[in-house]
């Protein structure tokens, strides 16, 4: 099988499992539709795997969850998060080594949320007359889970990388 057949095969099954992960083990925060979500797990080993194909699999895992399961219909913000989170993380995690390897990760999966989030919330107060005053809380909230889950997520996504494909 040749690279490329692969990495197409690879990105597919990651996409899978994001969508997977993320309707099987949801945790429900009690605030609005916020909840921990283990798909950020796969998002995280997705960023070391594929690097900037992280994109994809966050992107089009969110758009296949919300398309098919969502009750508030297609999270377009939700969408766009995990773009930026999957490209920022993808494109930087494999550049960094050595001792402090996971403090640079861990930076990086801040910075990639806040960016995310607040895309996030500037589209959803766009697209829904919501005032900024209101969702800021709420996108404060998502952004201290979703960046323990990626966080937590680390020491998996790098065993992951070191399996051969």
């Amino acid at each position: 099988m040749n690279k490329t057949l692969k990495q197409i095969t690879l990105i597919g099954i990651l996409t899978a499992l994001y969508v997977v992960f993320s309707l099987t083990l949801k945790i429900p925060m009690g605030i609005g539709a916020i909840a921990l979500d283990l798909g950020y797990i796969v998002l995280t080993v997705s960023s070391f795997k594929v690097g900037r194909w992280a994109a994809f699999v966050g992107g089009v895992g969110a758009g296949i969850e919300s398309i098919l399961f969502s009750p508030y219909g297609i999270s377009y913000g939700w969408i766009v998060m995990n773009i930026i989170i999957g490209l920022i993380c993808g494109t930087l995690f494999n550049k960094f080594d050595g001792k402090r390897k996971y403090l640079y990760c861990v930076i990086t999966i801040l910075l990639a949320i806040l960016i995310g989030v607040t895309a996030k919330t500037i589209i959803e107060c766009s697209l829904y007359s919501i005032p900024y005053i209101a969702k800021i809380p709420k996108s404060a909230v998502a952004f201290g889970i979703d960046a323990v889950v990626m966080i937590i997520g680390l020491p998996i996504a790098d065993r992951v990388n070191k399996i051969k494909i």
